[in-house]
């Protein structure tokens, strides 16, 4: 038995490389890419990205440079992630909700190599390069890092002639090969790609992933969705989002069909879904709202079932009902950017079918069991790391371990040290198991806001909060968004009394992300706080449950401290009946 060894023939490092090939065969003539006028098959798709990687090449982009792309779900954005791992080089797909400091930030903190820009955020990226230039010049950044070479995307289908510099990403896939056929993957552990889970901080965690890591991520994902060959795959989900779940990859995988949309509008969804027969579309819980909200219009009628995998914010399980009223087949996942998306998934139970619709929609609103991936998946006291029992009820944290986990944070030992402990990697989410051990998340230990899909540091709101002049003390805490699921509300003590809630929602807007602003500003007397003076923001969350979104700024929300205490007790009364409803159920 030692003697045998590994040879080419019985070892050939994994990659998801090899779906795109085998699509150009398999598939050649099937469509892979629709968006707007335009349509590719898989052979063509295939041809595009060996040109792209060629040119790349010629570029001087050689293995591990950083390839960066600010675009929405366009086909360019679809074929960088294989052309770009094709030329050796690591994808960085970057949020397009992000403001100007932090994309700079990001190419300055990943040594992007290439830019790649969408015409539409061309303004943005600009300001970047320009905020950029300037840290340079300051000296504020270590070593020497070039300036990135830009590249601007216009339409594929109506061009708008608009560019950054001399080069156009339809002129390098022109004079690329067709027949390059790719840098061979000599090893699986080598970077495929490097997604950021805040690029809200001067020192951003950049989390890279594995050729390995994504190819068994990415067989996971559709073995557990059971998505068949011939699926049509909507891109409502941004493929900047942990690399569209994997599914990027994965539609290739199936030689499925890429529906491209710019703009996850309730016209676009609609259309998309009549027009195409879409059988499958990844979202968070937002995007549920736009379909239910969409005007008599903007709608179609749903003829066929659409699955959707849903994640980022635990849905409600009201919700859920209503999509499932509508026509939509709902599958619950719950992932992080480190562990290279969804790792656990609610796999229904043919038993639960004889349930009310009220009683599936909370069953499915769990968020799951592991993915083939995963090694393993539990819920441990961090401090004796013994499993908590499987009641429902009991609390620890959420750890993962197995091949889908990152490689690790990017120049930070320190918090990739932090992350993997005791052979385990800690989510820093806090959940239970139930007797039937599927999992159910029940708070976030890293204070993480979860506002449509986007991930909020509280921390990182309230240091700039912090530099207000007026304001002595802030706590940043979730509250509930009809709209967004959750959404930040900030707990403010003031240095002096003139300054209102509208003057701190004014600088917000200023100094930080669209999606990271307040919905609410509590003005206090004073935070709440244990013997050791650390914030309580467990009393602050039951506080911020009772709140109201500040429509109208130039006014504060008032209420007696006895109105606040009924409101409170309400709340503690609804959350002990739903807890004891879900354990009744996970027992049947």
């Amino acid at each position: 038995m030692n003697k045998l060894a590994k040879c080419p023939a019985n070892y050939v490092p994994l990659t998801p490389l090899t779906f795109i090939k085998r699509a150009s065969m398999v598939y050649a003539n099937r469509t892979s890419v629709i968006y707007a006028g335009v349509s590719f098959t898989w052979r063509q798709t295939y041809e595009r990205c060996c040109r792209l990687a060629y040119s790349l090449r010629s570029l001087n982009v050689v293995k591990n440079d950083v390839v960066s792309v600010l675009a929405p779900n366009v086909p360019a954005l679809y074929e960088m992630h294989f052309a770009v791992p094709m030329a050796g080089a690591v994808l960085n797909a970057i949020n397009t909700r992000l403001d100007a400091k932090n994309i700079a930030t990001i190419l300055l903190h990943s040594e992007a190599k290439v830019f790649f820009v969408d015409y539409q955020y061309v303004p943005l990226a600009s300001e970047a390069l320009r905020l950029l230039v300037a840290t340079s010049n300051n000296g504020s950044s270590s070593g020497q890092y070039a300036m990135p070479l830009v590249i601007v995307i216009d339409d594929a289908d109506k061009p708008t002639g608009i560019r950054l510099g001399d080069l156009e990403y339809e002129q390098l896939i022109h004079h690329g090969n067709h027949q390059y056929p790719g840098e061979d993957v000599e090893d699986e552990w080598d970077a495929i790609a490097l997604n950021y889970t805040s690029g809200t901080t001067s020192d951003p965690k950049g989390v890279v992933y594995s050729h390995r890591g994504a190819f068994l991520s990415t067989m996971s994902l559709i073995q557990g969705w059971e998505m068949g060959t011939e699926a049509v795959y909507l891109w409502s989900l941004p493929m900047f989002h942990c690399n569209g779940w994997t599914f990027t990859w994965g539609v290739a995988a199936r030689g499925g069909t890429n529906v491209c949309i710019r703009n996850t509008t309730a016209d676009e969804m609609y259309k998309s879904i009549s027009k195409h027969k879409v059988t499958h579309m990844c979202c968070a819980p937002i995007v549920f709202n736009i379909l239910l909200e969409a005007k008599p219009h903007e709608r179609c009628e749903i003829k066929s079932k659409v699955n959707i995998l849903t994640g980022g914010a635990p849905p409600p399980a009201a919700l859920l009902e209503k999509m499932q009223n509508l026509g939509f087949h709902i599958m619950h996942a719950y992932g992080l950017t480190e562990a290279t998306g969804p790792a656990l998934v609610c796999e229904w139970q043919t038993k639960w079918n004889h349930l009310s619709k009220g009683q599936q929609a909370r069953l499915k609103a769990r968020q799951g069991v592991g993915i083939l991936t995963l090694a393993d998946v539990d819920v441990k006291n961090k401090d004796t790391m013994e499993s908590v029992p499987h009641d429902g009820v009991s609390m620890g944290e959420i750890v993962l371990r197995g091949s889908s986990i990152m490689k690790g944070y990017l120049k930070d030992e320190k918090e990739t040290a932090k992350a993997f402990k005791n052979g385990w990697f800690f989510t820093g989410d806090v959940g239970v198991i139930h007797p039937d051990g599927y999992l159910e998340i029940k708070d976030r230990s890293k204070d993480v806001i979860i506002s449509g899909g986007e991930n909020i540091s509280s921390v990182e709101l309230e240091s700039i909060l912090f530099k207000h002049p007026s304001i002595l003390e802030a706590a940043v805490v979730a509250m509930p968004h009809p709209r967004w699921g959750e959404s930040p509300c900030a707990f403010v003590v003031l240095k002096n009394t003139s300054t209102t809630e509208a003057d701190i929602l004014a600088y917000c807007r200023k100094t930080m992300s669209k999606f990271m602003v307040p919905k609410k500003v509590e003005l206090v007397k004073e935070l709440p706080k244990t013997g050791t003076g650390k914030v309580q923001k467990v009393e602050l969350r039951k506080i911020a449950q009772t709140l109201q979104i500040s429509e109208n700024t130039s006014t504060n929300n008032k209420r007696s401290e006895k109105q606040i205490h009924l409101d409170q007790t309400r709340y503690h009364q609804d959350e002990l009946q739903d807890q004891e409803k879900v354990l009744a159920m996970s027992r049947l």
